[in-house]
């Protein structure tokens, strides 16, 4: 499954803001990767969310528009979550951070999963959470599930926002010594490296000027 699109970004090491950063401005122009419908099926595609097989079924199914009227919906539970991650990162997660997520269990509630018996990679079988897809709104599931899972299983005093000036992403910090501060090394983490290094040159020929 093409779309225009680079590949969408993966280094937040948790599903849940991973969605967050399905906006992102990795160089120059920001990129909304659940622009459309085609957009919100290739994110799910690479985030490993759901099968290609039950993606191309829905798409299938879906009526004109249908899916562009989904993916709008995932962006709208999209920016109500990293509005609940802004208000609540580098802090515990209190129980009475419920109240407040209450659309995510209300979405919840619709997931028609089931569990089954298959065989596991190499020998014996396996107990495997499975999903019904019945229409294409149930594409939202996995959405709040990877949102419900960062709430319940991650730290939120190690979500993160990335430090690059301009930078949007976020992360949670599974580092040894919680010490990271970029989204990625490659990205704001050399930008920050080459202009210390420009600005350390800058100092040195300011100094030998005076």
């Amino acid at each position: 499954m093409s779309h225009q699109h680079p590949p969408a970004i993966f280094l937040a090491d948790a599903l849940g803001l991973d969605v967050l950063n399905s906006v992102a401005t990795p160089i120059d122009t920001p990129i909304d990767w659940l622009s459309d419908g085609d957009g919100l099926l290739s994110w799910l595609e690479q985030a490993g969310l759901v099968p290609a097989p039950s993606l191309a079924a829905v798409r299938d199914m879906a009526m004109p528009g249908e899916l562009d009227s989904v993916a709008a919906q995932a962006r709208g539970l999209r920016e109500w979550f990293r509005g609940f991650v802004e208000d609540r990162k580098g802090r515990p997660l209190a129980a009475d951070a419920l109240h407040d997520l209450q659309p995510l269990n209300r979405m919840l509630e619709r997931d028609e999963g089931f569990a089954q018996l298959v065989a596991r990679d190499g020998e014996g079988l396996e107990l495997r959470s499975l999903r019904r897809w019945r229409s294409p709104d149930s594409l939202l599931l996995p959405i709040a599930e990877a949102m419900a899972r960062l709430v319940c299983e991650e730290d939120f005093t190690q979500v993160k926002a990335c430090e690059g000036p301009a930078c949007t992403l976020m992360f949670v910090d599974h580092t040894r010594g919680h010490a990271r501060r970029w989204c990625s090394m490659a990205i704001c983490g050399n930008r920050a490296k080459q202009a210390a290094h420009r600005h350390r040159l800058k100092q040195r020929s300011g100094g030998q000027g005076s």
